[in-house]
């Protein structure tokens, strides 16, 4: 049978319901890969990289996860089916879609109900994850996300619902492909990927969110410690009020520190379309770098692995355009 490596690293999917409290807590040792219809489909190894809810998981610890991917991506396998909480999966999957260089199917998943609970979709999420590193079409897709049956592209999937099953969704895009019962379908084939080969990373990095009638006191504390990049997400096209985009070009021209502009809008581009004080326009003239249409979430991964390989403002901006290439 073919190998498939299961590597897991906590979340709710390994969790359970604590009978006194009735919240959810982590356990060691459940057994999320003994049922039998996942052993037909393939001959499953299992690594525990961690055992932790996700909103603990660090952008060293990703750093850490590619690099043992990597090498086990080497080994005699068909792909890895990578188990992680919902809470920043689509950060690590982005992370792991940008440094991995393999064309062996990377697949993510996970669960949105306990291991213990009534309908827990873990086990099903597992069964997908693997049929999909088995089908021939998931070859040099790059990292994958699969839940709920459906197939999403690292760089294009975010969590939409807080408890909802069907949480996992790619805004404007759509899923690349589902599993249905009788086959594994790819609708689609994202173009937009691109793949970055840092030797390090600098997790120093902030976002922030404007508001309406921001005076930009935030931005200036950041201003005055010591980060080494900042995602500001902005307004529609990238449009922030008048005294933003004076603390913009300040942190630009002052500390040379690289500004990441992105939309509280799920769909489409930010762009320097708008010309008034406080416009796209003149954050783009002042420096600012615009993240296409990448989340800010993802754009502060991106912004972090781009700085393990310069702090030079113009060197970033160009790795930030479509299509990127080395």
């Amino acid at each position: 049978m073919k190998r498939i490596l299961v590597v897991t690293t906590g979340g709710t999917i390994g969790m359970i319901t604590d009978p006194h409290s009735h919240t959810s807590i982590i356990k060691d040792n459940v057994d999320l890969l003994s049922f039998n219809e996942l052993r037909k489909l393939a001959k499953i190894e299992h690594i525990e990289f961690s055992n932790i809810p996700s909103p603990q998981m660090t952008p060293e610890m990703m750093w850490d996860l590619s690099k043992l991917l990597q090498e086990k991506l080497k080994e005699d396998i068909e792909g890895v089916v990578l188990t992680h909480g919902t809470d920043t999966l689509e950060e690590t999957a982005y992370f792991l879609d940008l440094v991995l260089d393999t064309e062996k199917p990377v697949v993510i998943t996970a669960a949105m109900r306990n291991s213990d609970e009534i309908g827990s979709d873990g086990p099903r999420n597992i069964f997908s994850s693997v049929r999909v590193v088995l089908n021939k079409h998931s070859k040099d897709q790059g990292v994958l996300v699969c839940l709920n049956d459906e197939i999403h592209a690292a760089r294009e999937v975010t969590k939409t619902y807080t408890s909802n099953v069907a949480t996992f969704d790619s805004p404007g895009h759509g899923p690349l492909g589902i599993v249905d019962d009788d086959t594994v379908l790819f609708f689609r084939k994202s173009i937009l990927r691109c793949n970055i080969s840092p030797e390090k990373i600098q997790s120093n990095v902030a976002l922030v969110k404007t508001y309406t009638g921001d005076n930009g006191d935030i931005l200036e504390y950041l201003k005055q410690q010591n980060y080494k990049g900042i995602v500001l997400e902005s307004f529609g096209r990238g449009n922030v009020p008048p005294a933003i985009s004076k603390k913009v070009k300040e942190i630009i021209f002052d500390k040379n520190i690289p500004v990441i502009i992105t939309s509280r809008c799920w769909k489409g581009r930010v762009l320097g379309v708008y010309g008034y004080t406080g416009g796209g326009k003149e954050l783009q003239d002042s420096g600012a770098i615009f993240a296409q249409e990448l989340s800010s979430q993802k754009a502060r991964i991106r912004l972090i692995i781009t700085l393990g390989i310069t702090e030079d403002l113009e060197e970033i901006k160009k790795m930030f355009k479509l299509p990127f290439k080395e």
